[in-house]
């Protein structure tokens, strides 16, 4: 992914440092770093703080499939772990003062299940998936669109961070809902790769980050946030319960945008991904929530907290974020940064 435009001081330096050899001495850039995180910590909500997530993003990318013209020794270099970590603390803090957590102590893998299918059923957050049915247009399905390619090109990466920190039934829950994603072993059949055959057919670049210069922050913290997840060993749990949320929140809303997609007159080719989810999340969310969650809460029932909690963070900053681009729809403006040139 090419480095994106800064968005404020600490974007800025950081971006400075990467296009810089990690050989040369960057002890005052590291130090100005520091400071600017520092000042950014106390000043900004943080999930909504352009500069910090869009920085979190392209620290988080050196771990993928990093950044063009960042030498790859910068991905474990300790000055920028450090800085990582000083925005993770925060970023956690927000996410977990931002939900609630389930009372419920669940005995077996089949309540930690049922726990789970009650949380996403109560989600009474706005639709974006009935609007996409029955009223979007098409420049609206596109910047749909353009805010999921953010993590759906690179879709069930951050979740596989979590197969080598399981064991026994989990793991081999995680590998199954996993080899899906990834196309059962046939390239085109990748999820991510019919994700970018719906771009290519309603006009969109299809290439990995073509789009994080014009996404908000709020869409940058629903990936960044399974990054963090995923990266952290302790996090473990709450990827777990994440990927379950995910899986069980997924196969009815794909239904209904392939529907909106058919509606506005799109073949096949653009409505492949979301049919494909429909079939397989159904199949997909038992396996995460019983075998997968369910699995990990019998092996270290300890992680049933951070279970609860990276399910609780996934509704909530969809929520947050689908509210914010209907509310910009409905008031006759883009929901992006910057809108997207007419589609012909």
């Amino acid at each position: 992914m090419r480095i994106p435009s800064a968005r404020g001081r600490f974007s800025g330096s950081l971006f400075e440092l990467l296009r810089r050899p990690p050989e040369e001495e960057t002890t005052g850039t590291f130090s100005l770093v520091e400071q600017l995180v520092d000042q950014a910590m106390d000043h900004h909500e943080i999930l909504v703080d352009e500069d910090l997530q869009l920085a979190l993003f392209c620290l988080y990318e050196l771990h993928y499939g990093g950044l063009e013209g960042a030498n790859e020794r910068w991905e474990w270099n300790p000055g920028l772990i450090a800085a990582r970590q000083k925005i993770e603390a925060v970023f956690e803090e927000a996410l977990r003062g931002a939900v609630v957590l389930p009372s419920d102590r669940p005995e077996n893998s089949d309540s930690v299940a049922e726990a789970l299918f009650g949380l996403t059923a109560a989600d009474n957050g706005p639709s974006m998936s009935r609007y996409v049915a029955k009223s979007a247009t098409v420049e609206q399905v596109r910047e749909f669109v353009v805010h999921r390619s953010i993590y759906q090109l690179k879709e069930a990466d951050p979740h596989t961070w979590a197969i080598p920190r399981l064991t026994g039934r989990a793991k081999a829950a995680l590998v199954e809902i996993q080899a899906d994603e990834y196309g059962g072993g046939r390239q085109e059949r990748m999820h991510s790769a019919l994700f970018a055959r719906t771009m290519r057919v309603l006009g969109l670049h299809d290439s990995y980050g073509a789009y994080v210069d014009v996404v908000p922050a709020l869409t940058l913290a629903s990936t960044n946030m399974m990054s963090m997840f995923g990266l952290n060993r302790r996090l473990r749990g709450a990827i777990v319960g994440h990927l379950a949320a995910y899986e069980m929140t997924s196969s009815q809303p794909n239904r209904l945008y392939g529907n909106g997609l058919r509606r506005l007159g799109f073949s096949q080719d653009a409505t492949w991904y979301f049919d494909e989810h429909v079939e397989a999340d159904a199949v997909h969310e038992q396996i995460a929530g019983r075998d997968l969650a369910g699995g990990l809460f019998e092996t270290e029932p300890h992680l049933l907290e951070d279970i609860y909690f990276g399910a609780t963070a996934a509704l909530a900053l969809e929520t947050m974020s689908t509210a914010r681009i209907m509310a910009a729809w409905e008031a006759g403006k883009s929901s992006l940064l910057v809108p997207l040139p007419s589609s012909s």
